[in-house]
């Protein structure tokens, strides 16, 4: 039966040209590269000094639609997953609009689920796309995690980093089978009793400023894996498929670790699964929008791979998304 697919037609990325390296950090807390590396696998993270997390949308964004063969004036929806938008309102998607120059009338909105972000973002715009109610939307993941991270807390500052990845999606028709390429699944999940295990200290109705990110790490490893590893089975489920039959799986970029795990809990080789937090390090909403257009421009990923995409994040909040490329 012929359906209306979401079918990803660009990737970009942008990443700051800033790079703070382990031994650049060792000169700034306790801590050396050996230690880092071994708990989190991350070697290296961008900082950006001077562009706001808009702006590194605006990059990426114009990077994906140059690969799309498109134009803003093509956007029918901007949509950004992000917890460090320029300003409390209006929304990081709303400026990015403005600085691409968006057509009259273009809704834009921003999706606060943190390292979920993406996966929100996206799930948004593919139901907006399947409901007729868009033809093309740009799904952006950004942070600029940096401005939110204590740099005298070595439990938390080797983490995180900034970037921004994003998507154009365009309404295709399809034939509703897993051959058809485009976003074929997507699952969204929360548990707000982990809202105290991660979460910022700061806030509008409560210090009036940001404050900084504080992360219980045993609890979060713990629901983390599990979480993942269920959101991927709930997408893969939607086609009664298995792991085996996936090209790569674009895990959220937070800790090694937890990458090898939910690889292991998925029975898949090391080389299907997509890491990038060596150099990224954790980017929250942008971590899998740049692995994801890292890979397809490097050639990694190919066109006709069916992959995974699987995230979780403060709140609880977690999801997964079954794409063919």
């Amino acid at each position: 039966m012929k359906c209306i697919r979401s079918e990803i037609v660009g990737y970009g990325h942008y990443l700051p040209k800033k790079v703070l390296t382990n031994d650049d950090l060792s000169k700034m807390v306790e801590t050396n590269d050996e230690w880092i590396s071994t708990r989190t696998g991350i070697k290296s993270r961008h900082i950006a000094e001077d562009l706001t997390t808009a702006e590194m949308s605006v990059e990426a964004a114009k990077n994906a639609l140059v690969y799309a063969g498109l134009t803003v004036d093509d956007v029918d929806l901007i949509v950004v997953g992000t917890l460090s938008g320029d300003n409390t309102t209006p929304s990081c998607a709303a400026k990015v609009g403005k600085l691409l120059g968006a057509r009259f009338g273009v809704p834009t909105f921003d999706v606060a689920a943190a390292c979920s972000g993406f996966v929100y973002a996206l799930t948004m715009a593919d139901n907006m796309i399947k409901l007729g109610q868009i033809k093309t939307a740009l799904v952006i993941g950004a942070e600029r995690l940096s401005k939110v991270t204590d740099w005298t807390d070595r439990n938390t500052c080797v983490l995180f980093g900034d970037g921004a990845g994003a998507i154009v999606l365009k309404a295709r028709e399809g034939d509703g089978t897993i051959s058809d390429t485009g976003v074929l699944s997507t699952r969204l999940y929360s548990d707000c009793s982990g809202y105290d295990y991660l979460y910022t200290t700061g806030g509008v109705s409560t210090t009036a400023n940001a404050g900084y990110i504080f992360m219980n790490g045993k609890e979060v490893f713990k629901s983390a894996v599990g979480c993942l590893s269920e959101s991927a089975i709930a997408v893969m489920s939607d086609y009664n498929i298995t792991s085996a039959e996936i090209d790569f799986l674009v895990p959220h970029q937070a800790n090694i670790r937890i990458i090898e795990n939910v690889g292991h809990k998925l029975d898949l080789p090391t080389e299907k699964v997509i890491v990038t937090v060596d150099h990224h390090g954790n980017t929250s909403a942008a971590s899998i929008p740049l692995a994801l257009s890292e890979s397809v421009l490097s050639g990694k990923i190919k066109r006709g791979d069916l992959i995974v995409l699987t995230a979780m994040g403060a709140g609880f909040t977690w999801g997964g998304a079954l794409i063919r490329i």
